[in-house]
């Protein structure tokens, strides 16, 4: 088997698209659970930060939600008792092995907590902007077969993230210069996942 390149996931089971191919084409739903919970952002510039993760096509639905309803979604998916920043709902799990005409859509949702969102972007000394910008990035590439589950996964991934968050002059938000970070010190691990139903 080849071995994926350094910027790319160590699931080898995904490729790039051939450089002739057309761009990837997105249908984004945008739901708000609330008015209490409407982001502070564009719908257009959602759809920028998602469509510069893309690798192929993707149906996906943004869902803005309050800490009730994270807590409630950890609670029954992933058996955690807390509200979480981002939840990744996959609907086809099994990207194919090469990417061409035939690859199947993305189908995901994408849960973010704003509460929480909020709250992690004072803790980290980050603009909300920045913090939202990086987690709806970091949700879309969860719903592409993207993860963290090992050290290797998570560096490419991460890798991956810093490279399109430089593209809209967001800093790499896994430098801390203060604030609490979880897990390995000067580093963040955000404690969520992504599910595959």
């Amino acid at each position: 088997m080849i071995q994926p390149a350094s910027t790319r996931p160590v699931n080898a089971r995904r490729a790039s698209a051939p450089p002739t191919s057309a761009p990837p084409s997105l249908s984004l739903q945008v739901q708000i659970a609330s008015a209490l919970h409407q982001p502070d952002v564009e719908r257009r510039q959602l759809r920028r930060w998602i469509l510069a993760t893309l690798e192929r096509s993707a149906v996906l639905t943004l869902r803005f939600v309050g800490r009730d309803e994270a807590r409630q979604l950890n609670r029954e998916f992933r058996d955690r008792d807390y509200a979480t920043n981002v939840l990744t709902f996959i609907y086809n799990a099994e990207p194919p092995i090469r990417l061409n005409a035939a690859a199947p859509i993305v189908q995901a949702d994408i849960v973010l907590c704003l509460d929480v969102l909020a709250d992690e972007a004072r803790a980290q000394h980050k603009s909300f902007r920045d913090h939202l910008a990086h987690l709806v990035i970091h949700g879309a590439l969860h719903a592409q077969g993207w993860d963290h589950e090992s050290d290797d996964a998570a560096a490419q991934m991460e890798a991956r993230e810093i490279q399109l968050l430089k593209r809209f002059r967001i800093a790499n938000p896994y430098q801390i210069a203060k604030g609490p970070a979880i897990g390995i010190p000067g580093k963040l691990r955000y404690p969520h996942s992504a599910i595959t139903t």
